[in-house]
């Protein structure tokens, strides 16, 4: 079974940047660390305030077990919402092919 790759791309308003920076630490810290997630997140070359969070999974199962019914995640996307333009989200899951 192949790696998936998880992304989710968005656009942060601009007067929101500095709380969003913030709240990237605090999502860092949590899929790193505390959920053991292979998890980064980058700002588009060319498109100020534009970020893909990237999510990268051994294989479907564990990607399967990213769950949105985890209290903390569920907390964290509630504040990544209020922060994006038109709170409008790009989800791409890509499965290796073996």
């Amino acid at each position: 079974m192949g790696k998936v790759i998880f992304t989710i791309s968005y656009d942060i308003k601009p007067e929101k940047r500095d709380e969003y920076l913030s709240l990237v630490r605090e999502m860092k810290k949590y899929f790193n660390t505390i959920n053991k997630r292979d998890y980064s997140i980058f700002e588009q070359k060319g498109r100020k305030n534009g970020f893909s969070e990237i999510f990268i999974f051994n294989n479907i199962d564990e990607f399967n077990q990213l769950d949105d019914d985890d209290e903390r995640m569920t907390e964290l996307v509630r504040k990544l919402d209020s922060l994006l333009v038109d709170g409008k989200m790009k989800y791409t899951t890509l499965i290796e092919i073996e």
